[in-house]
């Protein structure tokens, strides 16, 4: 894999801090601002809701730019927008701040994505996914869990400046690392593809009339909406449901990071020849992970082992719908990382708003794992009739 790659990890890696970082300083936010925990669980909901929006239309604006310029561009855009999160003492100038940092975010994962795909030959685009989205599984892994413990020593302000600290080299490395123009790769022995001609935006939008690209967007949404539901309200049910220490809270974050790390490799391995074994044993699994989940929650040492396995299930089913999108949007390359970034993140917006409103039944702190149990189950269910869709023509889903 070609260095710079890993370089816009790194940034992706702040990114997915910040992103994440609040599922572990949801009940600190709330007390701090005198909300309620849902209230401030919709924070990362906003969040998404600015990568949902800001995807499309970062891109759109972006795509004429030189890659390099734009991301930089982004990163230092996402670190303004947390000086001033910092700095509030109002929930909503808080809000808006993050959705600010979402459109930042939402630009630069989808400028991202598709310099990813052409940094390599095609037959390896799965491959370079999984390290541009290993910046992300890190940060669950040490970024989170660092930030759930910066926040709980220090206060949840620290956690924010922080990102703005690791805004800093993340820009340095686009800066350095990024070439000023990006060419496509080529397959050993194969001739040197000519760089895409993004003359046509409205072309790049009709490729979302494909079914197979709304069938696998549809189904990226439901899984990442399960993940969401969950991960955004795992620190009350580490402390009110299993009993557990304030402190632990970092710990089973880590663990669910490096279940998510172990998953998005494996994605990487098998998204480019082997979807189909992903989706028809990984959803499965992943559905009835989340109803284990919620079963055993109260037993310390199952929702360890529960978190971990739902981490290397969540991202291996998420990371394989990612590289299915890019690949059904091969006709649109300057738009299609957005599409991609839409999808996951309507499911991220989506998924703590239900989880939130699930807090209020019967079920309690472990409604939002139900919830993540429904909505993986919903996707299999549309998934199942309509397999053929999800294989593009002349590349079956195995």
């Amino acid at each position: 894999m070609p260095l710079p790659l890993y370089l816009l990890a790194v940034a992706v890696f702040a990114m997915g801090t910040s992103e994440f970082m609040l599922a572990g300083l949801v009940p600190d936010i709330a007390v701090s601002l005198d909300v309620s925990v849902g209230a401030a669980g919709l924070l990362t909901s906003a969040f998404a809701v600015g990568m949902i929006v800001g995807a499309p239309l970062m891109a759109a604006l972006a795509r004429r730019w030189p890659a390099r310029a734009s991301l930089l561009g982004f990163v230092l855009l996402f670190a303004v927008a947390h000086v001033v999160g910092a700095l509030t003492t109002s929930f909503a100038v808080l809000l808006v701040t993050r959705v600010l940092a979402a459109l930042a975010n939402a630009g630069f994962l989808a400028v991202a994505l598709s310099t990813a795909t052409v940094l390599v030959p095609p037959d390896r685009q799965g491959r370079a996914l999984a390290v541009l989205l290993s910046g992300t599984t890190v940060a669950t892994i040490a970024g989170v869990p660092g930030g759930a413990v910066l926040g709980t020593v220090l206060g949840w302000r620290v956690t924010f400046w922080a990102i703005v600290l690791l805004c800093l080299p993340a820009a340095l490395g686009v800066a350095k690392g990024i070439p000023a123009r990006v060419e496509p790769a080529r397959v050993e022995g194969t001739p040197r593809a000519a760089p895409v001609d993004p003359s046509s935006l409205r072309d790049e939008i009709a490729q979302l009339a494909m079914p197979r690209l709304l069938l696998v967007m549809l189904l990226g949404t439901l899984v990442n909406g399960g993940t969401f539901a969950t991960f955004t309200f795992l620190a009350p049910i580490v402390t009110d449901v299993a009993g557990l220490a304030e402190l632990w809270v970092s710990a089973v974050l880590a663990l669910f990071g490096v279940g998510s790390f172990v998953g998005v490799t494996l994605a990487g391995r098998l998204s480019d020849k082997r979807p189909g074994i992903v989706i028809a044993v990984g959803g499965p699994l992943l559905s009835l992970g989340w109803i284990a989940l919620a079963t055993l929650a109260a037993r310390p040492a199952a929702l360890l082992l529960l978190v971990f396995v739902q981490g290397v299930l969540s991202f291996a089913l998420g990371g394989t719908l990612i590289a299915r999108v890019l690949y059904e949007a091969a006709g649109a390359p300057t738009m299609g990382g957005s599409y991609a970034t839409v999808a996951l993140n309507i499911g991220a917006a989506g998924g703590p708003v239900v989880g939130a409103a699930a807090l209020g039944t019967d079920a309690g702190d472990l409604g939002p794992v139900w919830v993540s149990g429904l909505l993986v189950a919903i996707a299999l269910v549309v998934a199942l009739p309509l397999r053929r869709l999800l294989a593009p023509a002349g590349q079956p889903i195995r």
